[in-house]
């Protein structure tokens, strides 16, 4: 009992402890992880699993399953197969190698701590725009060997005492069954639907009208995380035409990295959101791009929008039409069997403009949803929006 309550007051203690260097990954589970091995070095099959991997090496699924490590196919090298390696019964799909100061190379030298021949998650992105003909695009293992190439004056293959790396890294890739395609994994795992739709898009797109650079790079991992299929950053009344003059738009690669961040923590969902940087005005786009990127009759187009009350704590009517619930949303689709999509309209964070942006957004077949009196910032209301937009989706997905 002591040693159990002790245990808890570490966890309560440690859950808020962060790596410094962005590593995806909450450094109190790998130190509860070891404290629990020690303390109970008999209950393996609660702290950690006791099988062998096909790699040979302990699957430690606490803390080596917690992430994937993701990399574009560009990154990748594919082995040739008459090389000596294959003398070495070596037999790799493919490998990448990171720089020893790469964040993916400190993440698995100072969280992970993995040592050469170990198993780790990993997987390549999946660009939508690419339409898909790298065959390396999407693949999948949990079975990636680590390889350390030690640099300088280290010489052993394995992290520092201090957790550093010992010099640049190499991930090798298996070969099928152990690693899965793209192309595997649409045979496979039935990744289309009746209707030829790809089941492993997320059914739910977000239109943000642009918040502060800041706040953006908070919420883009949050986006990628939850899983969205289109991303739209628009203009409104309220955004200030400074705001798309931010380095995320100037360097593209780094709102791009962000967006990776997020699917690293996605178990198995290796594709980007796709992304439209809308300056022009507000009305303009919803006039001539909304109805082709998200026709009404397939997507069900809501708007956030705060519910109002007055101080006796009677609903106020401002004649905008009736405000609901997420989960009370109208689906005025056919029943044809096509998965349900939805598009979810927040604002910035001094509200659309009332009433000529509200109305706008009715006049094109909006319903306003509410998640009550609060005015929430950007980042909650997203985040709370798309939870909610996912759960309603799927529920008349598989209820109607």
């Amino acid at each position: 009992m002591k040693s159990n309550a002790t245990m808890i007051a570490l966890l309560s203690v440690l859950s808020t402890i962060r790596h410094p260097n962005r590593p995806h990954h909450n450094m109190a589970s790998s130190f509860l992880l070891k404290a629990a091995q020690q303390s109970h070095r008999g209950c393996h099959h609660f702290h950690c699993s006791a099988k062998v991997a096909s790699c040979g090496y302990p699957r430690k699924s606490t803390p080596l399953y917690l992430n994937r490590i993701l990399f574009d196919s560009s990154e990748m090298e594919v082995r040739d197969h008459d090389t000596a390696e294959r003398q070495q019964q070596q037999h790799w799909l493919a490998t990448v190698t990171f720089p020893k100061h790469d964040y993916r190379t400190v993440h698995i030298a100072k969280i992970l701590r993995l040592k050469n021949g170990e198993c780790v998650r990993a997987g390549s992105v999946r660009n939508p725009e690419s339409g898909h003909n790298d065959e390396l695009e999407g693949l999948l293992t949990d079975e990636a060997i680590v390889q350390w190439l030690p640099e300088g004056n280290i010489k052993k293959c394995e992290p520092t005492k201090n957790g550093d790396p010992p010099g640049s890294l190499k991930l090798c890739i298996p070969h099928p069954p152990k690693t899965l395609l793209w192309n595997q994994r649409n045979n496979t795992n039935h990744s289309h639907d009746d209707n030829g739709q790809q089941a492993d898009v997320p059914p739910v797109s977000l239109l943000l009208a642009l918040p502060r650079p800041l706040q953006l790079s908070r919420i883009l991992p949050m986006v990628s995380q939850l899983g969205i299929d289109h991303l739209i950053l628009t203009s409104a009344k309220k955004v200030p035409k400074d705001y798309f003059g931010s380095h995320l738009f100037r360097k593209p690669q780094e709102l791009r990295s962000l967006l990776i961040e997020g699917l690293t923590q996605s178990g198995t969902d290796l594709r980007l959101p796709r992304v439209t940087i809308s300056k022009r005005p507000l009305r303009e786009f919803m006039d001539e791009e909304l109805d082709d990127l998200f026709p009404p009759r397939e997507v069900v187009r809501v708007i956030a929008h705060p519910e109002r009350r007055k101080l006796d704590g009677e609903t106020e009517d401002e004649g905008t039409g009736k405000v609901r619930r997420v989960t009370d949303l109208d689906f005025p689709m056919d029943k044809q069997g096509k998965r349900r999509k939805m598009l979810v309209a927040v604002g910035p964070e001094g509200g659309w403009e009332e009433p000529n942006e509200l109305d706008m957004f009715m006049e094109r077949g909006f319903q306003k949803v509410t998640l009550g009196t609060r005015a929430l910032r950007s980042d909650v209301a997203v985040v709370s929006l798309l939870a909610l937009a996912h759960e309603v989706c799927s529920k008349h997905r598989y209820h109607d």
